[in-house]
């Protein structure tokens, strides 16, 4: 269905794919304001190519940008290519992107977990247009495209719930926030965003923070060195977090509201983005 999308839209065939998009979409935004805001983003723009094509749990989700990379076009559709997501927006890319850790990281889990937001460009990771967290990693696990069992109501039905969360890297804890309690499913923590978290500090004055842990899980305290791999505690649902995930990041110095967040070298040379297994 969208094969030739990259020609037919900057030659204004609009109504072929707005009559592709859900109806809740179609209820928010009418064809002729659909058509303005096309009209309105092409304008300088003389060729799309598509950057990526993906497979995300249940939905396809594809981005187009122009050729200064200036604009992009991002669409999900449903497995059957129903359009739910139609997005016009600038396209940002920031220098930062070339700078990677000094030290080497591996992500803070022992099993197989799922990059529901990693990259570099906001349409893979919403952290990507804020500097303290434009690297920063949200994982969750999934079996058989699913995050949890059950009716998904309970924090316990969800796999990453009560999963082992361990150390990126040698390092030094220097923070422990381990008891703000677990959010019910769906329901946010704003004024305590990071929920309970642990930030370990490491050469080249690197430091790592893992966030969303659950509530008392933490094996660790304040001045514990710890190699590697070690046991730190389990991943919850704390903070501002809707379902049990763990945040990860790598951050210049220990204050998230200061820091800077580093691009992170992971072993092996691999480059996780949204939509990989770990």
């Amino acid at each position: 269905m969208l094969s030739n999308f990259e020609v037919e839209f900057v030659q204004g065939e609009w109504k072929k794919y707005y009559k592709c998009t859900s109806k809740s979409f179609q209820k928010q935004i009418s064809y002729w304001r659909f058509r303005r805001m096309c009209r309105s983003f092409l304008k300088g723009v003389t060729t799309l190519k598509r950057q990526y094509e993906k497979k995300l749990m249940n939905s396809i989700q594809i981005l187009f940008v122009d050729e200064q990379c200036e604009k992009a076009v991002h669409i999900v559709t449903d497995l059957q290519g129903t359009i739910h997501g139609f997005t016009l927006r600038p396209y940002y890319q920031f220098d930062t992107d070339h700078l990677w850790t000094k030290n080497t990281y591996h992500m803070p889990i022992c099993d197989e977990w799922f990059v529901f937001w990693g990259g570099t460009n906001e349409f893979e990771n919403y952290h990507y247009l804020y500097p303290h967290q434009r690297y920063a990693y949200d994982l969750i696990r999934v079996v058989d495209h699913q995050t949890f069992k059950n009716e998904g109501i309970h924090n316990e039905d969800y796999f990453a719930f009560g999963a082992k969360v361990v150390a990126p890297l040698d390092g030094k804890v220097l923070q422990v926030i381990q008891h703000i309690p677990d959010q019910p499913v769906g329901e946010m923590n704003e004024a305590d965003f990071l929920g309970n978290y642990i930030i370990l500090e490491h050469a080249e004055g690197e430091y790592s923070l893992i966030a969303h842990l659950k509530q008392y899980s933490t094996v660790v305290k304040q001045g514990d060195v710890v190699k590697s791999g070690e046991l730190l505690a389990l991943c919850g649902n704390s903070g501002n977090s809707s379902e049990a995930h763990i945040h990860f990041q790598v951050m210049d110095c220990p204050h998230i509201e200061q820091a800077n967040s580093l691009r992170i070298r992971f072993e092996g040379g691999v480059e996780p983005v949204q939509g990989d297994t770990v």
